[in-house]
């Protein structure tokens, strides 16, 4: 990866029902989300997240992870851009 590019992942969720409104507010004020979209299928959230490396980026995962897990969150999926 070449040094000063960051990196770039998204990170799919399923929430609890009805809760979709609620976690994507409280994960769009964590820094480092770029964005948040609310989906209909297989996951309800798509969170786009950009770091400056991947020790930062595993940081910001894992504050969404355990952050919010008992509001909530119940599976995630990151997946690591190139």
């Amino acid at each position: 990866m070449p040094k000063g590019r960051p990196v770039v992942a998204y990170l799919l969720a399923t929430v609890k029902p009805n809760k979709e409104y609620e976690l994507a507010e409280e994960i769009r004020k964590i820094q480092g989300v770029k964005k948040v979209t609310i989906t209909f299928g297989m996951w309800d959230l798509v969170v786009e997240i950009e770091a400056p490396n991947r020790e930062e980026l595993g940081r910001i995962v894992t504050k969404i992870r355990e952050g919010l897990k008992s509001r909530g969150l119940e599976r995630t999926c990151t997946l690591l851009s190139i």
